[in-house]
């Protein structure tokens, strides 16, 4: 489907480049990317997967390439990131149920 170890490594040297444009842009995703391991309340493993999930729901290739390598350099395992793909899955179907919600309140309120 995609060569992800050739995209991740493109990508690293664009965001290196928006990084000399704009340094406190990236800097400044840098520094939330990284708050959350400070409090070490969990683990990388458990972040990386989290991290994935999310990729995943808000469509990120990039995202997806970077974390996908990290959980398993974290030692996820291909069980486990199924698993917490499971959960994207079913936060994007219920985002969906949600908005559908939403969607039908809006309708009525043109049609009262």
């Amino acid at each position: 489907m995609m060569d992800w170890s050739h995209y991740r490594n493109d990508l690293m040297g664009r965001i290196g480049e928006l990084g000399k444009l704009s340094p406190d842009s990236v800097g400044g995703y840098m520094m939330a990317s990284g708050a959350g391991a400070k409090t070490a309340h969990l683990d990388e493993k458990t972040r990386q997967l989290i991290s994935l999930a999310v990729a995943v729901t808000t469509r990120c290739d990039g995202c997806i390439s970077v974390h996908s390598d990290l959980a398993v350099k974290n030692g996820a395992t291909k069980e486990e990131i199924a698993e917490a793909l499971g959960v994207a899955i079913a936060m994007n179907a219920g985002a969906a149920l949600v908005y559908s919600a939403r969607a039908l309140d809006a309708v009525d309120s043109v049609t009262k």
